[in-house]
């Protein structure tokens, strides 16, 4: 079953508490996705490491439930 946009910022915020989550579903299928997360926690971390920190806050739901993600990542400035 397709995860809606809603379950995917429930889980970035979940672990990111402080992002600012912006979720749009491409196709209207609900199963590919993209995703602007922006969020302090990020600070000193490499595009990829940030990515990472997406990833593992989707609980291993990359590929199964949710299909395709394009994900783009930011800091705030200060």
């Amino acid at each position: 079953m397709p995860m809606s946009s809603g379950e995917i910022e429930r889980f970035i915020k979940e672990a990111l508490p402080d992002a600012e989550v912006v979720i749009n579903d491409l196709r209207g299928d609900g199963d590919h996705y993209a995703a602007f997360v922006k969020s302090a926690e990020f600070k000193g971390k490499s595009r990829v490491q940030q990515h990472q920190m997406v990833y593992q806050a989707l609980q291993g739901r990359m590929g199964g439930e949710l299909h395709a993600l394009a994900l783009q990542t930011a800091v705030p400035e200060d």
